[in-house]
């Protein structure tokens, strides 16, 4: 916005744009902007979404909800769907999915994904004990 420029509200003529708040904080009248809010060539990037990779825990195993702790070969999925994250684990080439443990959490932004998962594969991989 220009240096003068005004903006008009539904109330009529105000003071210079502050991105729709005013200075009391209070939020201005919606105006109607294409794409507002939407993330650039998102292509649906903020719907469901995993990633998988096969680990091996250490001695302790992977605690889960469902079964308690599980060991050997397993497949680790992380999850986005619905703004939060959960680590899933299976045995390798199972049908059934556990959750792991105080896993499922808020993620604000599912470009954040690859990093979670990576994360995850590295404290759970490991093969060596």
């Amino acid at each position: 916005m220009l240096s003068g420029e005004r903006f008009v509200t539904a109330e009529g003529e105000g003071g210079p744009a502050a991105a729709g708040m005013t200075a009391d904080g209070a939020a201005e009248t919606p105006a109607a902007v294409p794409g507002a809010g939407m993330v650039a060539d998102s292509g649906g990037a903020a719907g469901p979404q995993s990633r998988t990779s096969d680990i091996v825990p250490g001695p302790g195993g992977v605690m889960t909800d469902e079964v308690g702790v599980v060991t050997g070969d397993l497949t680790l999925r992380t999850e986005y769907a619905d703004g939060k994250v959960t680590l899933r684990v299976q045995y390798k080439d199972a049908a059934e999915w556990y959750v792991v443990t105080g896993t499922s959490v808020a993620l604000a932004d599912p470009a954040g994904l690859d990093a979670v998962h990576g994360v995850a594969v590295g404290l759970l991989h490991r093969p060596e004990g």
